[in-house]
């Protein structure tokens, strides 16, 4: 009878593994879709226009700063401290920064989410079909040797650790927390991005004249803004994985995905628009400023 047991036990534990890999998967492949939506946003219409328009007037921006940067290489000239490779440069930086603001961070983006949806496809097995089920029940079966293995059979689920229903709904409740929040992340960072290419036209004026700390850090948040949609959902599905066989630490796991943002901002990778938007205002206001105070010294008296 024990033999029926084993054969019986190690079905249901390949069909239960397989059944719960695909449900995860699919979890993942949906996250992964979220994704893909994000980027499909900017397949529209009506969005393509408004990357066009700042497109435009990141270069817009660029032309008005090629011209401040002549006249302060020609202010410095007349004092002995012009120095054309700095400014040459400058100019450099400005050109590919304004070529790339708008088409890099998509990109960046795209493959972000195209690497989360395939680890997390390799990740749970999904996919797979029911034939390499009975394949691996095969490989089990033909793996046992003696009498005595078929004995050690065991299938707990995960769940050895918890013995109260309480703490068990609880950690049901956690789950479902991690999810949804990560659920809702992803939902709403194709507008974060669009957001972080409509401020990124803001810093065009300042690159050539060489002031890049603000760009340097709307990298930084479009860097982190990727790690985190590539993170944040790959860590959650290796989670839900580990739940099934150890359920107190794969709910370790789905909660720090949601402390992935915090963590990439304590390195500098902030995920949010705020910093961001107040520094892109900030240059705004001295490029008006500049040009102001150009336009007063060039005007005739």
């Amino acid at each position: 009878m024990f033999i029926w047991d084993f054969v019986a036990s190690t079905v249901m534990d390949n069909l239960i593994d397989w059944f719960y890999g695909q449900i995860v998967g699919f979890l993942g492949n949906f996250f992964s879709a979220m994704g893909n939506m994000g980027v499909e946003i900017f397949e529209l219409e009506w969005v393509q226009a408004i990357v066009l328009f700042f497109s435009q007037l990141g270069w817009a921006l660029y032309g008005v700063s090629l011209v401040v940067c002549a006249f302060e290489f020609g202010i410095e000239y007349t004092t002995g401290r012009a120095n054309l490779q700095h400014t040459a440069l400058g100019a450099i930086k400005g050109f590919l920064a304004v070529s790339l603001f708008t088409i890099l961070p998509v990109r960046l983006y795209a493959l972000s989410v195209s690497l989360q949806g395939r680890l997390s496809a390799g990740i749970t097995g999904y996919g797979s079909s029911i034939g390499d089920v009975g394949q691996q029940i095969i490989t089990d079966l033909s793996s046992v040797e003696s009498i005595a293995d078929m004995t050690q059979v065991t299938l707990d689920f995960g769940f050895g650790v918890i013995t109260s229903p309480i703490m068990l709904l609880f950690c049901i409740i956690l789950m479902a927390y991690a999810v949804i929040k990560v659920f809702f992340a992803n939902l709403k960072r194709g507008g974060i991005l669009l957001i972080q290419i409509a401020v990124g036209s803001l810093y065009m004026f300042s690159i050539p004249r060489g002031y890049v700390d603000g760009f340097v850090q709307w990298m930084k948040q479009v860097i982190g803004l990727c790690l985190t949609a590539f993170l944040q959902s790959t860590i959650l599905v290796a989670g839900l994985m580990v739940f099934k066989d150890h359920a107190l630490l794969g709910l370790g796991l789905m909660l720090s995905a949601g402390e992935v943002p915090r963590i990439a901002g304590t390195f500098g990778l902030d995920t949010t628009t705020r910093a961001n938007i107040m520094s892109a205002v900030y240059t705004a206001q001295a490029a008006v400023n500049t040009t102001r105070t150009i336009a007063a010294a060039v005007a005739p008296k």
